[in-house]
């Protein structure tokens, strides 16, 4: 009868431990002391102007009143007409190569490694009404990114990279892009590889607290890696809920009880 009892209360252990709290899987939870506020703070998204960094592609476009006059500046990719839209972003932009240099028609090579996308459209106008305009040509640039391209891995429904053409795209919306974090994802733990001048640094936020909206992190950054752990109830291999996990256990039991009763009638 103490048998019994001890594996009953072994089984609930184990129950108890294997189960993944609900808690843990809903994101953007008041963790603060107030109770009426959805958002109990006055949370406010924190986004650094971004500076390019090599190997990113800049989508550059130059008008004027006469157009003819900056069409070599503007490629046309009439030679991939076929081409998907990263395809062609690829082909017709100008990439930052590791000097952190851009080649420009005309105006040759231009560095543009830790400036924002605004700073370099200043400065191609500057150079162009320098150098081949004058005022009166109404020179107007635009300069963008080609894509925010990221990558996520781990525990995501449909890991690999994504291109977004958006300038802003926050966490949530990065993950939904590939699939949502399943319920074996540690959405308290979200790993954030991002890109420096000096290298890569690793950054942990939390999804399940409102103040990730707090984060210098909330919003990606182009060639961002998210990475999802899984939590420790996968590996062990005992299900996402108690019903899971009672039945993987009563399977385990039942096997067990099995083999013993066969070795006992030997």
């Amino acid at each position: 009868m103490k048998r019994i009892k001890l594996l009953i209360i072994l089984l609930v252990c184990v129950i108890v431990s294997s189960c993944i709290p609900h808690k843990d899987t809903i994101y953007l939870q008041n963790k603060g002391n107030s109770t009426n506020d959805t958002i109990p703070y006055n949370l406010s998204e924190i986004q650094k102007p971004y500076r390019i960094q090599i190997h990113d592609i800049l989508n550059i476009k130059v008008k004027a009143i006469d157009q003819e006059t900056v069409a070599i500046l503007n490629p046309s990719g009439e030679d991939v007409l076929n081409a998907t839209s990263a395809e062609r972003a690829y082909f017709d932009g100008f990439t930052v190569d590791v000097h952190g240099n851009i080649r420009i028609p005309t105006l040759g090579y231009l560095n543009v490694l830790g400036y924002t996308t605004e700073e370099i459209e200043k400065i191609i106008e500057k150079k162009l009404l320098d150098e081949q305009f004058k005022a009166t040509a109404n020179i107007f640039v635009t300069v963008k990114l080609a894509g925010l391209r990221y990558t996520a891995n781990g525990e995501v429904g449909s890991p690999g990279s994504v291109v977004l053409y958006k300038e802003r795209v926050n966490i949530f919306e990065a993950i939904a892009n590939v699939g949502e974090i399943p319920v074996t994802g540690n959405k308290k733990e979200v790993k954030i590889i991002r890109q420096y001048p000096q290298g890569q640094k690793i950054h942990t936020i939390d999804l399940t607290d409102v103040k990730v909206m707090q984060s210098p992190y909330y919003f990606i950054q182009p060639n961002d890696i998210i990475y999802v752990e899984p939590l420790k109830q996968k590996s062990i291999g005992t299900g996402e809920t108690a019903v899971s996990s009672l039945t993987t256990i009563a399977t385990i039991v039942s096997l067990l009880s099995t083999t013993v009763l066969l070795f006992s009638r030997l």
